[in-house]
């Protein structure tokens, strides 16, 4: 990826993470994003718990516990505590990824074996975040991109089913006209709304659906009747741990692992690409968001297991889709939303009154949410570029996942383990994904290295290192000096951004390796603040310049064929690609 892609403006944004809202805005987005993570948030709990046949009582008991993990999550991803947090707008709850495999760990070992299975699964994320830098060249942004239009399309196919679904006896025309008043509300007010108005474009297309639904008789207000106003959770539902682990446990756990990983995988993403659509100007990737946001994730699905509910996950379409339609991306939000959960898991009656309404409802906004994630994903593989092995592995993922899904390679949907996940297009795609990556990773040519203090003096090493492994493929004069020169700008760029003091002894790590016509030269620091790539990206060509420490930014650029600045918790990582000349 070039640096100058990162200049775009996204006019849409009215509020960024820092920036406050006025407390209507506030109040509006709010109401929208609890309702969209209450609704998730108990259908999924509600799928797996009657899946396992148990009572009433333990249903009652899993979707409080989840509302309130959820409340916590969401608050803490609106905030940064250590290396927890995202500092972003992520609506969180229990998710769909567990689900078949949940109920296989339930109808072998019961809840106590499943909750084991999520607490010790759940310590993968952990690890995931910690290895994110080691990692950086298998989940690349083409991964993420990909794996969010995969899930996309996946769950396209679930909201078109989820629209047909109608009692015996309904008019055929029931559906359609549900949907054209859920769709044609939400998306009139969202393109022609303005002011307040577009932030309530979402609730005011549920509103429409269930008006519609109500005439044809499709509002569930038995349901809704039967729901108590409050009540407080019932802890002798909680199931409990089976810390004895056993043969059932070590057999699970394996497949638990894989998925959790996909998971991370997924979560890494999400906090890639909330940077990119909750602000108005892109900006270069901060991969310290991500660790955080993978880390609050593994943490709720820690905490969910100890409580006997499905993990909870970070839900990226719902977030994307809500900052899309309504441009308040403001962070302060996530509080908010985070203690409404928790209310509403005291109050049944409010649960009820949302999942009465009908699916052709649900279906319909799932279809918009699901286009707009959709896009998100191509936009992340335009934005970091297609070359031929990353097109090759999009196309491989994209065909194998979706060739799953729709056609079922492996037979009928089975109550066998292995068959329920290798049935899951989306699972298995991901995994053919990572699978490439790592291939192409491992064959690729081994680097070498140079360990030397970041200070000024050290030039001369890392120019006679470079000077070295230019000789050694073949590099002609001019092409080399250009190699020279990008390494020397870019350390002269990391002494110049940052706040540290160059004779503090900090480490500069250097890796270089060749592939084709092109070098990637690593360089691997202490993190600092300041990041090389924004300043690269924002950089006017016919701007005067005013020091040397500009001239070197400048100079990067003219040598280098693209530069990344990725920064994690407690490593810099600025990776530099010079193209041969002749």
């Amino acid at each position: 990826m070039r640096a100058a892609p990162l200049n775009t403006l996204n006019e849409n944004i009215r509020n960024e993470p820092e920036e406050p809202c006025s407390l209507q805005a506030t109040a509006s987005v709010t109401l929208q994003g609890a309702v969209i993570a209450v609704v998730n948030t108990v259908v999924m709990v509600t799928i797996v718990v009657r899946a396992s046949d148990e009572g009433q009582a333990y249903l009652a008991w899993a979707i409080c516990a989840a509302l309130v993990i959820g409340g916590a999550i969401t608050a803490l991803q609106a905030s940064r505590i250590g290396r927890f947090g995202a500092g972003h707008l992520l609506l969180c709850g229990a998710g769909p990824h567990w689900v078949a495999i949940s109920v296989v760990a339930i109808n072998v070992g019961g809840w106590p074996t499943l909750a084991s299975l999520i607490v010790v699964s759940s310590l993968v994320q952990f690890a995931f975040a910690a290895w994110l830098p080691v990692l950086r060249r298998i989940i690349t942004p083409v991964v993420c991109g990909a794996s969010l239009m995969l899930i996309a399309i996946s769950v396209i196919a679930v909201a078109v089913e989820k629209l047909a679904k109608v009692p015996e006896g309904t008019p055929l025309i029931a559906s359609p006209l549900v949907v054209a008043a859920t769709l044609g509300a939400a998306v009139v007010i969202s393109l022609k709304g303005s002011g307040i108005l577009r932030l309530w474009a979402p609730l005011m297309g549920i509103l429409s659906g269930c008006i519609v639904a109500a005439v044809f008789n499709l509002y569930d207000l038995e349901f809704l009747k039967r729901a108590p106003w409050f009540q407080l959770p019932n802890f002798s539902a909680w199931p409990g741990l089976d810390l004895s682990l056993g043969t059932e446990f070590w057999t699970l756990l394996p497949t638990f692992v894989i998925v959790t990983l996909v998971v991370a995988v997924k979560t890494g993403g999400d906090g890639v690409v909330m940077q990119q659509v909750s602000l108005r100007r892109s900006r270069a990737i901060d991969f310290r968001v991500v660790q955080g946001t993978v880390n609050a994730s593994g943490l709720g699905g820690f905490l969910s297991g100890l409580a006997g509910t499905p993990p909870t996950v970070v839900y990226s379409p719902s977030s994307i889709s809500l900052i899309s339609l309504t441009g308040i991306a403001f962070r302060g939000i996530g509080y908010w939303v985070g203690g409404v959960l928790i209310l509403v898991a005291f109050f049944p009656k409010i649960t009820a009154l949302l999942l009465a309404a009908p699916s052709a409802v649900v279906g319909s906004l799932l279809l918009m949410v699901m286009g707009m994630l959709l896009v998100e994903g191509m936009r992340m593989l335009f934005r970091e570029g297609l070359d031929q092995r990353n097109t090759l592995i999009v196309a491989i993922t994209l065909a194998v996942g979706l060739g799953i899904e729709s056609l079922n390679v492996f037979g009928m949907r089975s109550d066998n383990l292995w068959i329920s996940i290798l049935g899951n297009g989306t699972t298995v795609g991901i995994l053919v994904m990572i699978s490439l990556t790592t291939l192409l990773e491992l064959t690729s040519p081994r680097a070498k290295r140079l360990e030397v203090e970041l200070r000024t003096s050290s030039l001369p090493r890392i120019d006679g290192f470079l000077n070295d492994f230019a000789a050694n493929i073949g590099w002609n004069e001019e092409s080399a000096n250009r190699l020279r020169a990008a390494g020397e700008e870019s350390l002269l760029c990391l002494l110049s951004s940052g706040t540290k003091d160059e004779e503090a002894g900090t480490r500069l790590i250097v890796s270089i390796r060749s592939q084709d016509n092109i070098v990637d030269l690593d360089l691997l620091c202490v993190f600092e603040e300041q990041n090389i790539e924004d300043r690269l990206a924002y950089m006017s060509e016919e701007a005067e310049v005013h020091d040397d420490r500009e001239l070197s930014f400048r100079l990067l650029r003219h040598h280098a064929s693209s530069v990344h600045h990725r920064k994690y918790h407690g490593v810099d990582i600025v990776t530099v690609q010079v193209e041969r000349i002749g």
